[in-house]
């Protein structure tokens, strides 16, 4: 587990996955939304944002969370690991929705700087029905041809995260007290 791609419809808790997931392994984490808009919100030319995402992905290490268009699929070849944040459709929403909520009090970790966290909500909830209707199947195929080639961990419930992040402490854990 060395390139590690997330992925996965809004409000899934990928973000979070990903900042645990890079806590327990030490891998670098770099979110897709940082890479994609400037503090205040204002978008990256795409230009800029592709020569960024390809550097990025050229890497050795690293954990990567978010969409970023057509490069998610770049992003899933070159990943070692794949993890599918894949929860049924009102649990992306709820996420979307207590993720809209805790923003009104403080900045969503992860986000760039002074995003507009109410248009960049509202957008969240207007791609879930379209992403889970086109975009999730595609994800789906993606995951079940790599399966030979990549580490899959395809996460359906809130229940499988919590479990995935404890077995991977625990396989990091081990790792690192046998190389000792």
């Amino acid at each position: 587990m060395k390139r590690v791609a997330i992925f996965g419809n809004a409000g899934g808790g990928k973000s979070t996955l990903a900042r645990e997931l890079a806590a327990i392994t030490g891998l670098p984490l770099h979110v897709v939304d940082m890479l994609e808009f400037r503090p205040g919100g204002a978008a990256v030319p795409p230009e800029e944002y592709v020569r960024a995402h390809g550097a990025l992905i050229a890497g050795e290490e690293w954990i990567i969370d978010g969409y970023g268009g057509k490069t998610v699929w770049e992003r899933l070849d070159a990943a070692d690991t794949l993890i599918h944040v894949d929860l049924p459709l009102a649990a992306h929403a709820i996420g979307v929705t207590k993720r809209l909520v805790k923003g009104l009090f403080s900045p969503p970790k992860g986000w760039p700087e002074g995003s507009p966290v109410i248009a960049s909500s509202l957008s969240s909830y207007r791609v879930l029905w379209p992403c889970n209707r086109h975009l999730t199947p595609k994800y789906r195929s993606y995951v079940s041809g790599a399966a030979e080639k990549k580490r899959i961990f395809h996460l359906r419930s809130r229940r499988q995260i919590k479990e995935f992040l404890e077995a991977t402490n625990r396989e990091v854990s081990l790792a690192r007290s046998n190389a000792a």
